[in-house]
């Protein structure tokens, strides 16, 4: 793995990281034991890992204290970038996340988050959702408070579009923002990516692998039932048949560089202009593993342009 500067944070970090929604997170992945999400922990950084992504909403801060419980137990804090996300009083209205981002509740979040993770700062904290009653603008400068106190080291926000991208980084709060991006799901390419590199705003995708899809495990008659793919447009019925056709072509190309198809699309992301790093999720140790195989990985530009052709870019 490469060491990279997380964009003007001044933070750095190998550039594979874990993004940790199993852990802890019962809700969404019912299948996920405790003690398995605790074993993925400790297979991180077993394995040089040394940038956890976790949120409030990954079972209700469960997420939180199983990282917090194996950073403590391995004393590693200072080697670790720990990243989580607030969501205030969260509600679920129309397939939405509203939230409460009053800087009150903003502020009382992160202490709360900060007890769960058993520590007295956090790397980089995420505004979750935007929705919301208060101006993005005064989170924004809350989340800058809380930096300027200490308790937190970078202002990072997430699911913004391009619009609430600018209006949050009205005073050029944000150092960190987090949209989907991968080889599936390509609209970031068109306004949040050249703007952030304008800005100096590091950008860390989320789906990486489109939920999966980019792994190239799913078939013709799977049927979806968890949250984070039955509402997704990329697994509607006609639009999920015609990703699995480009899959297929990911899976010849990666056969001819000797890889799995997710290290390929890993891959292609950390190519990216303005990706300095990625956070894979797994849920089991091998997965990671696997995951981490992505730094072994070159493209050339002739490959990215094939890449590029294949999925209609």
């Amino acid at each position: 793995m490469k060491n990279v500067n997380i964009g003007k944070t001044g933070l750095n970090a190998f550039n594979i990281g874990l993004g940790a929604g199993v852990v802890g997170n019962a809700m969404m992945y019912p299948n996920v034991t405790e003690e398995m999400g605790k074993d993925l922990i400790h297979a991180a950084f077993d394995e040089g890992i040394d940038f956890i992504d976790t949120a409030y909403l990954y079972g209700l801060g469960r997420s939180e204290e199983l990282i917090g419980e194996a950073v403590k137990q391995r004393g590693n804090r200072e080697k670790i970038v720990i990243s989580t996300k607030v969501s205030p009083s969260p509600e679920f209205v129309n397939g939405a996340v509203k939230t409460d981002i009053r800087p009150s509740a903003l502020r009382k979040a992160a202490d709360e988050a900060l007890i769960r993770l058993q520590t007295d700062y956090i790397d980089i904290l995420f505004l979750h959702f935007p929705y919301s009653r208060t101006p993005l603008g005064e989170a924004a400068d809350a989340l800058a408070q809380l930096k300027k106190e200490g308790k937190i080291r970078a202002v990072g926000a997430s699911n913004l579009d391009f619009h609430q991208l600018q209006e949050f980084n009205a005073e050029g709060h944000l150092d960190v923002f987090q949209t989907e991006y991968s080889l599936l799901v390509r609209h970031a390419e068109e306004d949040i990516l050249p703007y952030c590199r304008e800005k100096s705003i590091s950008v860390i995708p989320f789906y990486p692998l489109a939920s999966g899809l980019l792994a190239g495990r799913y078939k013709h008659d799977d049927v979806f039932t968890d949250v984070s793919r039955s509402n997704h447009p990329l697994f509607q019925r006609q639009a999920f048949l015609e990703n699995l056709e480009k899959v297929e072509k990911l899976k010849q190309f990666a056969e001819q560089k000797q890889a799995e198809p997710a290290q390929i699309a890993l891959a292609w992301l950390l190519h990216q202009p303005g990706i300095d790093m990625i956070i894979p999720g797994a849920t089991l140790p091998e997965q990671l593993r696997a995951n981490l195989k992505t730094a072994d990985i070159h493209l050339s530009e002739d490959d990215l342009k094939q890449m590029d052709q294949m999925f209609g870019s």
